[in-house]
């Protein structure tokens, strides 16, 4: 059983980590900006702003794991680059595990191209997806001793397609996954299934991996 810190933990992707994380067993502590709709049971909840180091220092002190999926909305609109930046800071020092939940956007069309947020993208996600292709670009350069992920879900991944979980996902390094016909999917639910066993069975050290059907 690991103590598992979801940051961002009332949020799409940030609530099913939490959900399965655990459904798995393991301690797990949600932060989050609001307190949640539909509570998990047996998951503690605290609510604050990551733009305050005390609570930064608080969700990273008593974890083994913690888990960025924070965006840039609201008041991180600007700071997420800094937020996350300063996460992995503290994580280093305490020898905590780091993970980040990024975007599509973040990932390239083929082995050594520019991300997709590097080219022209729809005007209603840019910002986003500039700004997390920013943090995964920030972890490449991350402190020797931290021990960090970021993960990309496929292109159709959010609240908007949930899908269903089937137990069954595919891995890609920082390259888009799509399938025979060209579709790259995600259910959320299995998204966390993938996020939750890098966690249970760490293979990425330092790495940035896409998860797709």
């Amino acid at each position: 059983m690991a103590r598992i810190t979801v940051i961002g933990g009332t949020g799409y992707a940030g609530a099913s980590i939490v959900r399965e994380a655990a459904a798995r067993g393991h301690e797990v502590t949600a932060y989050s900006r609001s307190a949640p709709a539909e509570p998990v049971p047996g998951v503690r909840y605290e609510q604050g702003s990551m733009l305050d180091d005390e609570v930064r220092a608080r969700a990273v002190e008593r974890a083994d794991v913690v888990v960025s999926a924070l965006s840039p909305r609201g008041e991180l609109t600007r700071e997420l680059l800094s937020v996350d930046t300063r996460l992995g800071e503290l994580a280093a020092a305490a020898g905590v595990r780091f993970g980040v939940v990024g975007g599509y956007s973040s990932l390239r069309p083929a082995p050594g191209a520019p991300r997709f947020a590097d080219g022209d993208l729809p005007p209603e996600f840019a910002a986003e997806g500039r700004t997390m292709a920013a943090v995964a670009d920030a972890l490449l350069s991350a402190p020797e001793g931290l021990d960090w992920f970021f993960v990309s879900p496929a292109a159709q991944y959010g609240a908007f397609a949930p899908g269903e979980a089937t137990g069954a996902y595919r891995l890609g390094g920082d390259v888009a996954i799509a399938d025979a016909d060209g579709k790259s999917v995600i259910s959320g639910a299995d998204f966390a299934s993938a996020v939750v066993d890098e966690i249970d069975n760490p293979k990425h050290h330092r790495m940035h991996f896409s998860v797709a059907y």
